[in-house]
């Protein structure tokens, strides 16, 4: 095969091989010196072109990844030391700002705390107050008009006011008893009797007190009452019951024996069906039996608050008035 003008050209001589060649392929060869084309105005080449090594640039290549590899790994610790030490910085700050906790060697162990005891011996019971008011014995407060009747204008019931219009004691228990109260009084030991007279929209109340030594005494006094207590008169001299039918009651507690007459301070008699003469007497009864009981409180807590008392505090009695016998 030959080719035009311009191709390649076969080998001096005319002559070509019958058979192909294998093997490496032919080095180029440089040009003569003299042959190698010149740019103007540029000066002459001096290297010549020569095949790479590709071997060293593999070498080459991996020694670069090798040292990209290690400047990683150390970037990389120096990182995670340097986190490392702020947090251990951050650390010794807050430690040196806030408080310090005590050492656990320095806390107190659970079974130091001491047990608590108790003591196996029950206190004494509370003072009854009833017990104070049940005998001579015990029943020592002065005792007059002044202390058991001392409001001279009491209110014995809600919005109900009384006026006091006069006092009354003497040791003749029999001359204040009418219709043979004066002789049950007597008979049964009857020290004295203290009376006093509340007034109030036309009625008038007399209470009277008999002393007894004891309970027992006041009691039978109240079952054997027969008659009533004679009305003591106002102080203005107004005079009630002293005829006409009234209304009765009679009571007791403690060594105290109670009787009380109503009626009205015009003469009215007080008929069977009337109810204000009757709520009149049930009212000063009711502050009667108060002002008892207030003694009986009174000496019960002056009882604990004395060196040889015992501390608990004192029971308080508030509670109701028995029945009155209502005659």
């Amino acid at each position: 095969m030959s080719f035009g003008q311009g191709g390649p050209q076969g080998p001096p001589g005319g002559s070509q091989p019958s058979t192909p060649q294998f093997g490496p392929p032919p080095q180029a060869q440089p040009l003569p010196q003299a042959a190698q084309p010149q740019a103007p105005g540029w000066p002459q080449a001096a290297a010549q072109t020569q095949t790479p090594d590709w071997g060293q640039l593999a070498d080459a290549t991996a020694s670069r990844s090798r040292r990209r590899k290690m400047l990683m790994i150390g970037g990389g610790v120096l990182a995670t030391g340097a986190v490392a030490a702020i947090v251990a910085t951050a650390v010794v700050q807050s430690g040196k700002s806030g408080k310090k906790l005590p050492a656990a060697e320095k806390l107190p162990a659970a079974s130091a705390s001491p047990e608590p005891t108790f003591s196996k011996v029950a206190p004494p019971p509370p003072p009854n107050p009833e017990e104070f008011i049940a005998s001579s014995d015990k029943d020592k407060a002065p005792l007059s008009t002044k202390t058991l009747f001392p409001h001279s204008k009491p209110v014995m019931s809600p919005k109900t006011g009384y006026t006091r219009a006069a006092t009354d004691s003497t040791s003749d228990c029999a001359s204040v008893g009418q219709n043979g109260l004066g002789a049950v009084l007597a008979d049964n030991g009857c020290r004295q009797v203290l009376r006093a007279t509340y007034v109030r929209d036309g009625v008038a109340v007399t209470v009277g007190v008999a002393v007894f030594d004891n309970k027992a005494a006041a009691d039978k006094a109240k079952e054997q009452a027969t008659g009533n207590m004679a009305a003591l008169a106002g102080d203005d001299g107004t005079n009630f019951c002293q005829g006409p039918a009234c209304r009765l009651t009679a009571n007791a507690e403690g060594r105290y024996a109670y009787f009380t007459v109503a009626g009205y301070t015009n003469g009215t008699a007080v008929t069977s069906d009337d109810t204000k003469a009757l709520k009149a007497g049930h009212d000063v009864a009711g502050y009667t039996f108060r002002r008892i009981m207030a003694r009986a409180n009174a000496q019960a807590s002056a009882s604990v608050s004395s060196p040889k008392a015992s501390s608990e505090p004192a029971k308080t009695a508030s509670g109701s008035p028995k029945p009155s016998a209502t005659h």
